[in-house]
């Protein structure tokens, strides 16, 4: 997919997101502790049948389950040679899923080390190792790339250059915000729409940590800052622990109601995270 067609496609409407992955994988049997990608190539029917639910939902965009599948949070399982057999697979499950009648967005967020001096990683090593996973993402067929759940703004930065040196898809770029509206490492919504359309994306906004309405704020200040589209993938509230597992307590109905404030702030790509279902995915298309 070319960035002038996403462009166009995001003018034709409201574009549709999916829901969570995990938190639906783990209802179906996915352990606590094990590598998602590497389990989910084991389990494909688990997986595929939630991307065919949420594709019969109205999803316009999957997201391919190559969340964490870069070379540094593979090497916690000792699977970073298998990089390229996993992203491929994973992009490959989504693609079946979606038979032509949804994109499938590459999946990317932050490797779990950070960049000096707080961490061990420099930044063209960082850019290096997104490189890496987008080149298999992008071999594997994916329409579009997303770099989502995003803490830091300049994991952000080198996660969006590394997709301008590998190729010309669009891409779409999430962040995490706490309550107090700044993400962990303090960064503020304008300062982010700032950067990232400077940067040249083709999407951003807001995803995680929060349900619908905590969004809002966060959303409208992007929209001051940003004319480009403002994706919104809320939580289906916000977690509670209960009998030792974490539960989202917002049924879909509720989800949906709350996300036309969204769409009110200025929120142009819709969907969920965490905790959310094909049901509450259904009732917001």
């Amino acid at each position: 997919m070319t960035k002038e067609e996403f462009r166009r496609l995001a003018q034709s409407g409201l574009l549709f997101l999916d829901g969570a992955t995990g938190s639906n994988l783990q209802k179906q049997g996915m352990p606590v502790g094990v590598c998602p990608e590497l389990w989910i190539t084991e389990h494909e029917e688990i997986m595929s049948g939630l991307q065919k639910a949420y594709l019969e939902a109205g999803t316009n965009i999957l997201y391919a389950p190559t969340f964490t599948a870069n070379r540094i949070k593979l090497k916690e399982f000792d699977l970073e040679d298998r990089i390229e057999e996993l992203n491929h697979k994973l992009v490959e499950i989504s693609k079946r899923a979606a038979d032509g009648k949804a994109l499938v967005a590459g999946d990317l967020t932050m490797t779990g080390q950070q960049l000096k001096p707080m961490g061990p990683l420099d930044f063209e090593e960082l850019i290096d190792v997104y490189k890496e996973q987008i080149r298999y993402i992008t071999e594997a067929g994916a329409d579009l790339l997303v770099v989502e759940t995003m803490m830091s703004l300049q994991e952000c930065r080198a996660a969006v250059i590394a997709a301008k040196e590998c190729c010309d898809l669009p891409i779409m770029v999430t962040l995490t915000f706490a309550e107090d509206g700044r993400t962990l490492f303090g960064t503020d919504p304008e300062t982010a729409a700032l950067v990232l359309t400077t940067l040249g994306v083709d999407a951003l906004g807001v995803n995680c940590s929060t349900g619908p309405d905590k969004m809002c704020d966060v959303v409208r200040k992007m929209r001051a800052y940003a004319d480009i589209p403002l994706v919104a993938k809320p939580n289906a509230g916000l977690p509670q622990l209960v009998d030792g597992k974490t539960v989202y307590e917002m049924e879909a109905p509720e989800f949906a109601e709350e996300m036309m404030a969204l769409i009110d702030a200025g929120a142009d790509i819709l969907g969920g995270c965490c905790g959310t279902t094909p049901e509450h995915i259904r009732l917001l298309t």
